[in-house]
């Protein structure tokens, strides 16, 4: 059954009406119903305020990396374990082939339905699962095969263990090793982008985002429960915070936005997952056309963010 949200309840009503069309064989009911229902989703989702935006990224239904791995990359070989300490489940690691290209695949995965969500932690990483990314990007810049990294985290994830065994310490040499890589790396947030659990995967030659994704240095629940002691006023925060892809491309935070269907991924995987790939082999293509790609990122991560003396 799919999820809708609260600001999605006049399509739903409209979807339902067409499903009774259907069984009663009306063909003109579903003919006119379908052009109702594609000017009200394009007047809606036009239309969207930051949190809405927000709440599609969450969406229960929208894709995950393990859609997006099963749905683009083939001849998929699955890279596991730290060799450390243990395998973290919320970050999925695979060699494969995109079309012709070959890569590495590096995603957060947040499960579906009770007992998966519980073994990915809910895409909340530990730091074994920052170290996996680390064994796994060093191999393939090992193999000079590009990197693409698929991020959708709520954040690091901030248990005691976690921090006994330095999830500050891998996410910081993540950033360190990730900017050093040899090879043409691609991130793009594909749901929800959270702070330093994000940024651990996210340090690239290209920085994408999906059009109805955030990505924020803290959830805007916090932020609000911290400037206004109010969790509620999470749509304030929102507005002040400027974490969808539009405001973070204006602000050059990001090299790109990857278009998804106007009723978002969440109703559109395939549509989704093909305009993911084009994005993908596109942008590795651009990186590996540059010469001094490493240096073009140097430049490009030493350029984030101004201050005035």
């Amino acid at each position: 059954m799919a999820v809708f949200l609260d600001f999605e309840q006049g399509i739903k009503n409209i979807q339902e009406e067409i499903e009774t069309a259907k069984l009663k064989g009306d063909l003109h009911a579903q003919e006119i119903l379908q052009q109702t229902l594609e000017k009200e989703t394009q007047k809606l989702y036009s239309s969207m305020s930051d949190y809405q935006k927000m709440q599609i990224a969450r969406h229960p239904d929208r894709p995950y990396a393990m859609d997006y791995i099963e749905l683009i990359l083939n001849h998929r070989y699955e890279i596991s374990g730290d060799r450390h300490y243990a395998d973290d489940k919320a970050i999925v690691c695979f060699l494969g082939y995109i079309d012709d290209q070959r890569v590495m695949i590096i995603g957060e995965e947040k499960g579906r339905g009770t007992k998966n969500k519980l073994a990915r932690n809910f895409g909340m990483p530990n730091p074994e699962g920052y170290r996996k990314a680390l064994r796994a990007g060093k191999l393939a810049e090992k193999f000079g095969i590009p990197i693409v990294m698929l991020v959708d985290t709520a954040g690091a994830y901030p248990g005691i263990g976690a921090e006994k065994r330095g999830q500050s310490e891998a996410i910081a040499r993540n950033l360190q090793e990730f900017a050093d890589l040899k090879v043409p790396t691609i991130s793009v947030i594909i749901g929800e982008g959270g702070s330093g659990g994000a940024l651990a995967i996210a340090v690239a030659d290209r920085l994408a985002m999906m059009s109805y994704s955030v990505f924020s240095v803290i959830s805007p629940e916090g932020c609000a429960a911290i400037l206004w002691n109010d969790p509620s006023k999470i749509e304030s925060a929102m507005k002040a915070m400027k974490i969808t892809a539009p405001d973070l491309k204006e602000l050059g935070l990001i090299d790109d936005i990857v278009n998804e269907p106007i009723a978002g991924a969440h109703r559109h995987k395939e549509e989704s997952a093909l305009a993911l790939k084009e994005y993908i082999l596109q942008a590795i293509a651009q990186v590996q056309s540059q010469k001094d790609f490493l240096s073009k990122r140097y430049e490009k991560l030493m350029n984030y963010g101004v201050f005035v003396e």
